[in-house]
């Protein structure tokens, strides 16, 4: 398992940007938090393969519900990804199986394939 951070790093109802290795690559990575569940996704937005981040591992988030492509406002829910509002409604952001283990925000199992196929560059 791969450690990437304390679960107290990321703010509640907040995201915490990091670079992660997957699959032999660099990713560049959007962890979303609320109370102790934490999701993972590449910073990516499937509108037009931009970050999320409005500056450099800054986010939009709003209510602890939904993270905010500062590009476009496409609005993604924390627990699955799913674009809810914008204009990439009805897809999802590119999923990374993360865990909570004893307070650690891990990479889980499977994360490696979760991610691979196509530019690991953000």
């Amino acid at each position: 398992m791969t450690d990437l951070c304390a679960i107290g790093d990321i703010a509640e109802g907040g995201a915490l940007a990091l670079d992660a290795r997957l699959g032999g690559h660099s990713v560049c990575l959007v962890l979303v938090r609320r109370g102790q569940a934490v999701w993972g996704y590449r910073n990516r937005c499937p509108h037009f393969s931009v970050g999320l981040d409005y500056r450099p591992g800054e986010f939009c988030t709003y209510r602890g519900q939904v993270l905010m492509c500062a590009h476009h406002s496409a609005m993604f829910r924390f627990e699955d990804g799913h674009c809810i509002e914008g204009p990439c409604e009805g897809s999802r952001l590119d999923a990374v199986a993360v865990k909570v283990v004893e307070g650690r925000v891990v990479l889980g199992a499977d994360a490696g394939q979760a991610a691979c196929g196509g530019d690991f560059n953000r």
